[in-house]
């Protein structure tokens, strides 16, 4: 079962999400953070969400400015939007009284979870798949526009069979993101997963980002998984990770509540 929801990015447009609704005895709550110019039905995203769903876990996955259901210009969101517009998503799950015990990110929106973690209401769990260690890895992706979009303010760019337009504010933003001091004060549980042979991001990143952060940390090898987890199973094998390694900190109770 789902439920569909809409909340305002912090830009203004309103953002179209999904919630997978917890199957059997409720866990937990989260969120799913979806990668670079993905979406909310992605496989990773849908799949992963609705494994964790199935295990009691329910999550909210949603698409970012101009993408899928989502109003807005895709052009005008940055890596700093990805990451505030998280925290409204977990504003929306705490206002509805299923506060995100766990923050879950692919890719790109993996680099965003981490960063977001800190100010998200309620959330004390992150865990991160195929993510880069800087935001600023998804450069490569738009190197052969960069220059035009630099010296003319914009330029449209083709990717996974769309047109987007893409911004100077937005090159300028990511360029200047930093991850590294979030992930040293993050303060959270992280479990990181990456594949091996994962020809988008390299599993180097992973080893970055553990490395920086702070125990209680988790390194998963995601073994025969492709970067978005399209291969049979694959999404539901690390749903099931997830869920497993989330057990403990999801079932803490809450100051002055019940425990969950």
């Amino acid at each position: 079962m789902t439920e569909e929801v809409r909340f305002k990015s912090v830009v203004g447009p309103e953002l179209a999400g999904t919630i997978d609704l917890p199957e059997g005895e409720v866990r937990g709550w989260g969120i799913f953070v979806h990668g670079f110019t993905l979406g909310k039905n992605s496989p990773a995203a849908s799949r992963v969400s609705k494994q964790l769903a199935r295990e009691g876990i329910g999550m909210l996955r949603y698409d970012n400015l101009g993408i899928g259901d989502s109003d807005g210009d895709w052009g005008d969101g940055s890596f700093t939007i990805k990451v505030q517009d998280t925290v409204r998503a977990a504003t929306l799950m705490a206002e509805r009284g299923t506060p995100a015990d766990l923050l879950v990110g692919h890719s790109w929106g993996g680099a965003a979870a981490i960063a977001a973690a800190a100010e998200a209401t309620g959330v004390r769990a992150v865990a991160t798949i195929g993510a880069p260690a800087e935001p600023s890895h998804v450069e490569r992706q738009y190197d052969a526009v960069m220059e035009r979009v630099l010296s003319e303010g914009s330029h449209d760019w083709f990717v996974g069979g769309r047109t987007l337009v893409l911004k100077r504010a937005f090159v300028d933003d990511v360029h200047q993101a930093r991850l590294r001091e979030r992930i040293r004060e993050l303060h959270l549980p992280l479990l990181v997963m990456h594949s091996p042979t994962d020809n988008t991001v390299d599993i180097a990143n992973a080893g970055e980002i553990f490395s920086e952060a702070r125990h209680p940390r988790s390194f998963v090898s995601l073994e025969g998984a492709d970067h978005l987890l399209t291969a049979r199973g694959q999404a539901q094998r690390a749903a099931h990770i997830i869920s497993a390694w989330a057990d403990q900190y999801i079932h803490r109770s809450r100051p002055g509540g019940k425990e969950r």
